[in-house]
């Protein structure tokens, strides 16, 4: 069952981007003291890795024990490994390679050049495969439980690769799914689902920018996921909607308190 999610709103998305740094730095680092590592779902996008920059540049980034945390997409554009509109290679360049991970917990999505040549289907597959493999007795949904799952929403309320109307947000038993004739370049893709999605202990929603106030908006009017699939998007403790003013002005006043003046 889902609980409306709590509103944390920033001046500007530079701060956003520093602050939820220090949030999931927290998180890691509590996540690991209590049970001795942390699993995390990564975004793209300009926010997602705005994020990741913050974050290689946090002076608090040492206090993470970097191979001790796993690494997992959300989703990922279906291109040949390296590419440079691949979320896993900007979320190298942003982080990752600037940080002492076990190559073995990172985890991206396969390549359209990979083991599995162009067939998105069989890809989304081998990726559901591993994340059931990595579910453990407490995991929900045949997957890990994420202790944290980011999602950059899109200015037509997408998450992930969930789009408005298409099959993708409609599925209710895979965890990771093909995506073809998304309506943003390119047009296949590997997407987790909106039950994959739910398994997370806490899903966080990020948006900055005017253009995306009106898709924060429709979220957090009522709208079905179907329609809205950010208003699907909700994690099993916490949903966090992570804002700049920008993408909270079209939102009642009343509804949040400012995070940072």
């Amino acid at each position: 069952m889902s609980t409306p999610p709590q509103l944390v709103v920033h001046r500007d998305k530079d701060l956003m981007a520093q602050a939820a740094a220090a949030r999931l730095i927290t998180k890691i680092v509590d996540a690991q003291a209590s049970a001795g590592s942390a699993s995390v779902v990564l975004t793209g996008g300009r926010n997602g890795n705005g994020l990741l920059a913050a974050l290689r540049d946090a002076p608090a980034r040492d206090a993470v024990d970097w191979s001790r945390l796993d690494l997992w997409w959300g989703d990922e554009r279906f291109l040949p490994a390296g590419d440079p509109e691949r979320n896993e290679t900007q979320a190298r360049e942003a982080l990752l390679d600037a940080v002492p991970l076990d190559p073995k917990r990172v985890h991206a999505m396969p390549a359209s050049n990979g083991p599995y040549g162009d067939d998105a289907e069989a890809a989304a597959a081998a990726y559901a495969a591993e994340l059931a493999a990595a579910a453990g007795p407490e995991s929900h949904a045949g997957v890990p439980a994420f202790d944290v799952l980011m999602l950059g929403v899109g200015p037509d309320t997408h998450v992930a690769s969930l789009f408005p109307e298409l099959p993708a947000v409609r599925e209710t038993e895979r965890t990771v799914v093909a995506v073809h004739g998304a309506p943003k370049p390119p047009p296949t893709r590997i997407t987790l689902t909106l039950p994959a999605i739910r398994a997370a202990r806490e899903v966080w929603l990020l948006a900055a920018g005017e253009d995306k106030a009106e898709a924060v908006a429709i979220t957090l009017s009522g709208a079905g996921e179907v329609q809205a699939p950010a208003a699907g998007a909700y994690g099993r403790s916490r949903t966090l909607m992570l804002l700049d003013s920008t993408a909270a002005s079209r939102l009642p006043r009343d509804l949040y308190a400012p995070a940072s003046p």
